[in-house]
């Protein structure tokens, strides 16, 4: 069965999210852990979450997505900007140890002119301080489209970070269709191109989640701007093989497209009568 939601806001809590994926039909969902453009996290909320708990084994919810905000940045040029990074991950992984067994997603971050390889360097430390062995949470680096300085647009970006974390069995990727194609994958003409690009660089084993998301840009525009699904340049049709693919079918997929609540439900049950 397909696992596939949307981003939800968890401004309501935990059990409201989950209410509101059953209510589109999505057996997942991905959520901010925190102001997406900001720092500031609401207290957790035991009694919400046990709610939560419950409903979602009672309905099939799996493998939830949290995301870090926009505003970590792990590998700035300024030391206080990569402190706050590193406070948020760290209270953030130990929020998440509410919710076990899922999985934290963030942008590597900008380098901002010191470049590429200083930038992994910083993040990699950072993720050497924040991780432990006791965690249940498996953290994602997130495929970017190659903006400005970001770091993570080429999968060798990536490995280099995976390289230099000891704690290897708590890290993974979320593979963004969006960002690989603005970077200069062609998912649409040749996927197994790049999945096997991936398996030889990174290993198809850390691959963890995919957002499914289509680009109102063409191949390799580098600017990162989703758009809904089939109203792209990488359309409904390789959207579709993605997900049926038999290297990324088990995985689950989550939708960024602009859209609102009905939007995504009509996403949903695009994607749905397509497997």
């Amino acid at each position: 069965m397909l696992t596939i939601g949307c981003h939800l806001s968890s401004s309501k809590g935990y059990f409201a999210m989950g209410k509101e994926a059953v209510k589109i039909d999505a057996n997942t969902f991905q959520f901010f852990t925190r102001n997406p453009r900001g720092t500031r996290a609401k207290a957790m909320n035991p009694e919400d979450v046990n709610r939560y708990l419950d409903f979602a084994r009672d309905h099939g919810i799996e493998r939830i997505l949290a995301h870090a905000p926009y505003t970590l940045n792990a590998c700035s040029p300024n030391e206080g900007l990569r402190s706050l990074a590193r406070d948020t991950m760290k209270d953030d992984l130990d929020r998440m140890e509410y919710t076990p067994g899922n999985c934290y997603n963030f942008h590597p971050g900008s380098h901002v002119g010191q470049g590429t390889e200083a930038g992994i360097c910083f993040i990699s430390d950072m993720l050497n301080q924040v991780l432990t062995p006791q965690q249940h949470t498996t953290v994602l680096l997130e495929t970017m489209s190659g903006k400005g300085s970001e770091v993570g647009r080429e999968f060798e970006e990536l490995k280099e970070i995976l390289d230099r974390v000891e704690q290897k069995d708590h890290m993974g990727v979320c593979l963004d269709t969006c960002h690989v194609w603005d970077g200069g994958y062609d998912i649409v003409g040749d996927l197994d191109g790049v999945l096997n690009r991936f398996d030889r660089v990174i290993g198809l084993h850390k691959l963890k989640a995919i957002h499914l998301n289509d680009s109102q840009n063409p191949l390799g525009a580098h600017k990162d701007r989703h758009a809904k699904i089939g109203e792209g340049f990488i359309g409904f049709e390789a959207l579709k093989r993605i997900t049926v693919h038999p290297a990324l079918k088990d995985l689950p997929f989550y939708l960024e497209t602009p859209n609102d609540l009905s939007g995504y439900a009509k996403e949903i049950a695009m994607m749905r009568e397509s497997v």
